[in-house]
């Protein structure tokens, strides 16, 4: 049920409906439950069931932690739960991986029931959740949940079940038990979320396919100008379809009337991967600072052999591929390159002075760009030797058999566009003229983005890159 197709539409409208219809909190609570479960049911009731019944064993075993039992029973609880949810992950995502990847260092046939592992969709974001929700009750930042739908809807609620937000318990929880009034200010906003998320994903990210899919898919075939093409093309795709889906993911909350945190913050303006972290899948880096960095000492013990465990697991998380090891790899190494360089400036104030004025600053970020948008290729490249052959002809020229799959000129004009965007959200005017601008000129602006929407889209609609993590 893509958030972007009309079954969608038509769940969601039913839910909105009856939800602000109904005039008891505690109904709504569990129409949204209701809810939720059937929007995962809607692809697979079987494992619908399993994300019940892992969610049903960390409520009684945060009951457990919360219950004032000696600390060596509250540590037994905490690891069963960890070791519960990471199992689950591990076997439900990474089986397949692991034993074709032995299977093929053995040289012995990879074909075997044990390989045919149904990965259930959004299963590495709502195990983060349930693992942050019993970490921080044993920490003693958070009560443990007394109520169980209560719970059960801060891991399901649907609009971040399968692909984030990552939710925290402290932030989530206490909104449940908040009642509900229609607001029309929030309502507006909502509405506002969920067509910018329609532009992402259906007029940019689903377009940038038609330059991305090919190449990738054969890149012998394809010369070093298509493969820069694709590079770029696949940034700015996966910049549309996760920012497009988080996007109309908050707005669907916020018609509810819950509110979940933003997950991007314009990271085509980041002037270096610690600041693109910071605005990139906030709610992921967040996790991994909060629950792996940290723990493991951070910046003050051995910062380095950190930075690489937390982006190596980054890198696992994203995928059950090498691919995507490696490039978690090589963004923990351009981090460390980064602690380095600012050691290294911080004795010499002159390049410091120079990093930091507007010719740097612009230095900086173009070159972010171009190397965030080189590791791309890792992220995009179904194999190794793939990412390999392309690398290969970006670097050195090379001239294919096939034509261009589709205009340059599109790729053009969609960078243009959004720039245009990244200025107008940079300088605010969207949001002050939004607070002044009439109801109908607002309304119709909606039919009109709408409308642009629908005119644009292509005629394939792709599930969103996130759905497989």
């Amino acid at each position: 049920m893509l958030f972007c197709s009309q079954l969608y539409l038509i769940f969601f409208s039913l839910v909105f409906t009856v939800y602000w219809t109904l005039p008891w909190h505690r109904a709504r609570v569990w129409l949204l439950l209701v809810a939720s479960f059937y929007f995962y049911a809607s692809w697979n009731h079987w494992l619908a069931l399993l994300i019940g019944v892992s969610t049903f064993v960390d409520y009684w075993l945060a009951r457990g932690m919360d219950a004032g039992f000696a600390p060596r029973w509250r540590k037994a609880f905490l690891m069963t739960s960890i070791v519960g949810n990471v199992s689950l992950l591990c076997y439900f995502k990474y089986a397949n991986f692991f034993l074709d990847s032995l299977r093929a260092a053995a040289g012995l046939d990879t074909s075997s029931p044990w390989l045919d592992v149904i990965v259930p969709v959004g299963i590495s974001f709502y195990t983060f959740e349930a693992i942050n929700y019993g970490v921080d009750v044993y920490r003693g930042r958070v009560k443990a949940e007394r109520s169980l739908p209560n719970f059960m809807l801060f891991i399901t609620f649907f609009p971040h079940l399968v692909a984030g937000p990552i939710v925290r318990a402290r932030d989530f929880l206490h909104q449940i038990d908040r009642p509900k009034r229609w607001d029309w200010a929030r309502i507006n906003l909502g509405a506002q979320y969920f067509l910018m998320g329609l532009v992402k994903k259906l007029v940019i990210a689903d377009r940038m396919a038609y330059y991305v899919d090919p190449v990738f898919a054969n890149p012998d075939s394809y010369s070093s100008h298509h493969a820069w093409i694709a590079t770029f093309a696949y940034f700015l795709q996966i910049y549309g379809d996760f920012s497009g889906y988080s996007d109309m993911a908050i707005g669907s909350a916020h018609m509810l009337g819950y509110k979940l945190a933003p997950n991007f913050n314009m990271p085509f303006l980041a002037d270096s991967f610690p600041n693109f972290w910071q605005r990139w899948h906030i709610s992921l880096s967040s996790w991994l600072r909060d629950y792996i960095h940290s723990p493991l000492g951070g910046m003050r013990h051995r910062p380095w052999r950190n930075t690489m465990i937390t982006f190596a697991v980054s890198g696992l998380w994203h995928g059950a591929s090498w691919t995507f090891v490696l490039w978690g790899v090589v963004h923990g190494l351009f981090m460390i390159l980064h602690q380095w360089f600012h050691g290294f400036a911080k004795k010499r104030p002159w390049l410091t002075r120079a990093v930091r004025s507007k010719v740097g600053l612009v230095v900086c970020v173009a070159l972010t760009f171009l190397c965030l948008a080189l590791t791309g290729v890792l992220f995009r490249a179904p194999t190794i030797g793939t990412a390999g052959t392309i690398y290969y002809h970006l670097f050195v020229p090379f001239k294919g058999t096939a034509g261009s799959p589709v205009h340059v000129s599109g790729l053009f004009y969609a960078w243009i566009f959004v720039a245009f965007c990244h200025w107008v959200a940079l300088q605010q005017w969207f949001k002050r003229w939004s607070i002044r601008m009439p109801e109908p000129v607002a309304g119709l602006g909606y039919a009109m983005s709408l409308s642009f929407v629908l005119v644009m889209a292509p005629v394939s609609n792709n599930a969103f890159i996130y759905f497989q993590f």
